[in-house]
Order: structure tokens, then C-alpha cells, then sequence
């Protein structure tokens, strides 16, 4: 691999990042885990969206000295003020926990199914290759905000439902 010019060669020599210094993701985030939430049922598995915490810059005048004032009531001295800036959370970061297919269902006949209903309802073009790949992620992100689920490229249960991949519980219906 050859370099074009001096200054593509030096940004990247200049890198030593290996596979061990980039940190995993998160649970729940890319893939989905048994690590869920807190007092999540033994056994389940849970994918997750993160909220950002949102911040804002709140600049205010502080007095820092009050008016002199005499005792006839005549202002001797006006009060002095500074200016302070400073970053306040609004909104604090949300874990958004959302109930997903265990490694186990995810089988490549599966995966083929999900393929197929995503398919037939016109956002996915791939191959039907059983692969839970980038492509087929893709796919299932879009499907699940269309039908308003999670923002995420884990599979969530209520889709795997809505799509008919899993059997939905009469409990849950009555």
C-alpha cells in the first residue's frame, strides 16, 4: 500500500490503535444481552438506545459586591457584578431498555424468516442469506421506527411479534 503524499503517510503512521485498545460496546447496545435492566427476569434478553444527556450553557451575572449605600439613603457605590458561564444537565442520559430474542432463537432459519417479512414489506433487498449482517441490521432499525419501536439495529421482541416471527402470549392479549 503506497502513500499520496507525505502528509497521508504521516496521519497514518501516526496510528497504533489495536483491536485491544478500542473499547467493547456496551451491552444491549449493538447486540442483544442478558445483562438487562434492573430486575429483568432470569433468562430474558434485552437490547438498548441511549438517550444522550442534554446540556446547556447557562451564563448569569453573580454580585459580588452589593451597593454602599449612606445613611441618607445616597448611593455611594453601585453594585459589581461578573459574569459566570457554566454547563448545566438539563436532561439527564436514559438507558431505554427494550425486551429482544435471545442468541439462541436467533438461528439462521430465523434470521432467513426475519429476512423475508422485512422483505415483503419493502425494506430490505438483500440477500436471503440467514446472516443477522449489516444489511439485514439496516433493514430491521428502519422497520422497527416505521412501527415505532426502538431506535436500534438489536431486534426487539414487540417486532419480532408484529412481524410474526414469535408467537405472541394470549396473557398478554386478554
Amino acid at each position: 500500500m503506497g502513500c499520496m503524499g507525505a502528509l497521508s503517510c504521516v496521519a497514518v503512521s501516526g496510528c497504533d490503535v489495536s483491536p485491544a485498545d478500542i473499547p467493547p460496546p456496551e451491552p444491549g447496545v449493538i447486540e442483544a444481552t442478558t445483562q438487562g435492566p434492573t430486575g429483568a427476569a432470569p433468562g430474558t434478553c434485552w437490547g438498548r438506545t441511549v438517550s444522550p444527556a442534554v446540556i446547556e450553557t447557562v451564563t448569569e451575572q453573580v454580585q459580588v459586591q452589593p451597593a454602599q449605600i449612606s445613611s441618607t439613603g445616597e448611593v455611594q457605590a453601585f453594585p459589581i457584578y461578573r459574569t459566570e458561564t457554566r454547563q448545566q444537565i438539563v436532561k439527564p442520559r436514559v438507558d431505554n431498555w427494550f425486551e429482544t430474542p435471545c442468541a439462541a432463537q436467533m438461528t439462521p432459519e430465523f434470521v432467513e424468516t426475519l429476512q423475508r417479512a422485512l422483505e415483503a414489506r419493502g425494506v430490505y433487498d438483500g440477500e436471503i442469506s440467514g446472516n443477522y449482517d449489516a444489511p439485514t441490521r439496516a433493514a430491521m432499525r428502519v422497520y422497527q421506527i416505521s412501527a415505532g419501536g426502538p431506535d436500534s439495529p438489536v431486534l426487539a421482541l414487540s417486532a419480532a411479534r408484529q412481524l410474526g416471527l414469535i408467537a405472541v402470549d394470549r396473557a398478554t392479549l386478554e
